[in-house]
C-alpha cells in the first residue's frame, strides 16, 4: 500500500523527486521507490494487489495505466475520455471534460485479472452506478447495461468484484442484504474485442433479522470478511465469512487472530506485525456514536481508543501515528492527494 506522506506532499510532488513509499500490510516491511509517472502528471487512484492505478491528463484523455511501482511494469488501457460519449443520459455529461475524467477516476474501486499477457480491469465508477471494463487490447472503454446500488463500499478480490445490496421486505418487515458478485467480461474471440459483462450474480441472502446491519466488505487472511454492528444501538460489531453466508450460515467470529481491520469508504486489513500501537484481533473505525478514533477488540467486546492521547491529534503535538497513516488509506480522495487525516480540535478533523 502507497502511504501518504502528508505535509501537503501529494505523490509526484516536486520535494519527494518522483519517489512515494509503500508499505507491505502483512509483514511491515517500509519501501521507498522511484515513481517516474507519478512525475509526470498522472494521478494514483486506486491500489490492487499491490498495484497502481494511474489517471493521467495527457491531451485531456485521461490515459489509464496499470504499475508495479517496485518492478516499474505498466499495462497500457484506453483513455477515460472514451467512456464520456457512454454517460450522455447522466448529470456528469453538461459537465466541463476535465471535471467528468476525474470525477470518474478518483472514485473508482479497481479490480484486474490477468490471462495469456492480457490485463483485464474492471471499474465500479460510484459517479454513476456502473461498471466499465477494458483489457491491455482495447481501444475504449466498455460500460455495464446495468446499474448498482450499494450498501457497502464495492471490494476487488481476486480478479472479481464483490458488492453488498440492501432492499426492504415488507412483507416480513425486515431488510434483506444480497451479497453481489461481478465476474470479468465474457469475450467472444481470441483478440479480446467486443466484450459483455454479465449482470451481477447473488451469491448470499440474509435477512436483517438475523444480521442487522451488515456494512463493509473487507479481505482479510484471503477471504472476504462482512463486516457490520450488532443492533441499532451500534454498541458491538459483528464480523462473519462471506464464504459461511453462501452457504446459508451465520456465524460470527470470535477472533480474527493477529489482524487489525480499518474500515471506512476502503477497508483494510493490517497484520499485527505492522502496528506497534494496536494489537490485533481489533477493528479501527470512528466510533459509531462518538467523534473519535476507536478500536473495537472482538473477543472482548470492548471499545478503546486506537491511539494513546499524546498522539490522538497527530502532528499538532508530534509525529503522526501509523494509524493515521494507515486510515488515510481508507479514504481514497485523502490517499491519493498524500493527506494525513487527523484529529484537530473538538468536533475538527485536520492535516
Amino acid at each position: 500500500m502507497m502511504l501518504p506522506e502528508g505535509h501537503c506532499l501529494h505523490p509526484g510532488h516536486p520535494d519527494l523527486r518522483g519517489h512515494a513509499r509503500f508499505l507491505n500490510l502483512d509483514t511491515g516491511a517500509l519501501v521507498r521507490a522511484a515513481v517516474p509517472l507519478l512525475d509526470e502528471d498522472h494521478l494514483a487512484v486506486d491500489s490492487v494487489d499491490g498495484l497502481l492505478l494511474l489517471l493521467g491528463d495527457q491531451y485531456q484523455r485521461g490515459t489509464v495505466r496499470l504499475l508495479n511501482p517496485l518492478t516499474g511494469d505498466v499495462a497500457e488501457l484506453p483513455p477515460l475520455a472514451t467512456l464520456l460519449p457512454l454517460l450522455a443520459d447522466t448529470s456528469l455529461y453538461s459537465c466541463p471534460v476535465l471535471y467528468r475524467i476525474k470525477r470518474l477516476g478518483t472514485g473508482a474501486c479497481a479490480s484486474a485479472s490477468f490471462k495469456d499477457g492480457v490485463v483485464t480491469v474492471m471499474l465500479a465508477l460510484d459517479a454513476v452506478n456502473r461498471v466499465a471494463f477494458a483489457t491491455s487490447l482495447d481501444r475504449q472503454w466498455s460500460l455495464s447495461s446495468w446499474k448498482y446500488w450499494t450498501a457497502a463500499p464495492p471490494l476487488a478480490f481476486q480478479g472479481k468484484l464483490y458488492m453488498l445490496e440492501t432492499t426492504p421486505d415488507y412483507e416480513c418487515g425486515n431488510n434483506v442484504h444480497k451479497f453481489l458478485q461481478v465476474g470479468p467480461p465474457v469475450y467472444q474471440d481470441e483478440a479480446a474485442s467486443g466484450g459483455v459483462l454479465q449482470p451481477p450474480e447473488v451469491i448470499a441472502t440474509i435477512t436483517g433479522s438475523k444480521f442487522c446491519d451488515p456494512d463493509y466488505l473487507v479481505e482479510c487472511d484471503s477471504e472476504i470478511l462482512v463486516l457490520g454492528y450488532r443492533g441499532a444501538s451500534m454498541s458491538q460489531i459483528v464480523i462473519c465469512k462471506l464464504a459461511d453466508l453462501v452457504q446459508q450460515r451465520f456465524i460470527p467470529m470470535r477472533s480474527i487472530g493477529d489482524n487489525t481491520l480499518f474500515v471506512g469508504k476502503r477497508c483494510i486489513s493490517v497484520s499485527s506485525k505492522v502496528l506497534s500501537t494496536v494489537t490485533g484481533d481489533n477493528v479501527v473505525c470512528t466510533h459509531p456514536r462518538k467523534s473519535y478514533l476507536a478500536q473495537y477488540h472482538l473477543s472482548s467486546g470492548t471499545w478503546s481508543p486506537a491511539i494513546d492521547d499524546c498522539s490522538l491529534c497527530g502532528r499538532a503535538q508530534g509525529p503522526s501515528s501509523l494509524v493515521h497513516y494507515v486510515v488515510s488509506c481508507c479514504t481514497r480522495t485523502l490517499w491519493n492527494r498524500g493527506i494525513v487525516l487527523r484529529k484537530g480540535p473538538p468536533g475538527s478533523y485536520a492535516w
